[in-house]
């Protein structure tokens, strides 16, 4: 395997999908399908491989039982993590999902997205990827110069982005802290970091 190749296979996707879509009337994310009848925790596991993600552990909570049923308890190329503890937020999501990462053992970093956001592609994934292959440790997709998603985090930074986790905030403490070492790679040109919040917003599965 050559050293692209290695840096390639080390970068594992970790997928937030766990929220239970409170102003969405208590509908959970993971569970919305857009035209076609793909759900976005379909797509977006998919999205996370095909822009270069070797596996992609996905964290659910709200609606676990049917996201297994969908998906079956091992879906090919991702590790599926129950978080009991989800209605904490999503920094509690995040921390169920680094620790399950580090578990495996193999992963050097890891790509962060998250489930509602249905105009994030592989293109971004792959760029954000190709920023780390490059020598970053912590990279973020921005839109029109602002930090958005999917989001690098190198292993050496899953500690502290723990420690730092809490409520609806994720990683952003951390990456606030750490700005000067966060590399942004413009996106906007192939996607867009809308998400799917109300029922306004569910015009953005069509």
């Amino acid at each position: 395997m050559t050293d692209t190749s290695a840096k390639r296979a080390s970068v594992a996707g970790l997928l937030l999908a766990a929220g239970g879509g409170r102003r969405l009337g208590g509908r959970p994310k993971a569970l919305l399908a857009q035209r076609g009848g793909e759900l976005l925790v379909e797509r977006a596991v998919r999205v996370m491989r095909e822009g270069g993600c070797a596996q992609v552990h996905v964290v659910l909570g709200a609606g676990a039982s049917a996201v297994r049923a969908r998906l079956g308890d091992r879906p090919p190329g991702a590790a599926l993590v129950d978080h009991p503890g989800w209605a904490e937020g999503m920094g509690s999501s995040l921390v169920a999902g680094l620790a399950s990462l580090a578990a495996a053992a193999d992963a050097t970093a890891a790509l962060v997205m998250l489930v509602d956001q249905p105009r994030v592609g592989p293109e971004a994934v792959a760029r954000v990827l190709a920023a780390h292959r490059a020598g970053a440790g912590l990279v973020a997709a921005a839109y029109g110069g602002e930090r958005g998603h999917p989001v690098l985090l190198g292993r050496e930074h899953w500690d502290g982005v723990a420690r730092s986790a809490t409520g609806d905030r994720g990683a952003r403490a951390y990456l606030r802290q750490h700005g000067a070492a966060v590399r942004l790679v413009e996106c906007a040109d192939v996607a867009a970091p809308d998400d799917v919040d109300t029922p306004d917003d569910l015009a953005l599965l069509e």
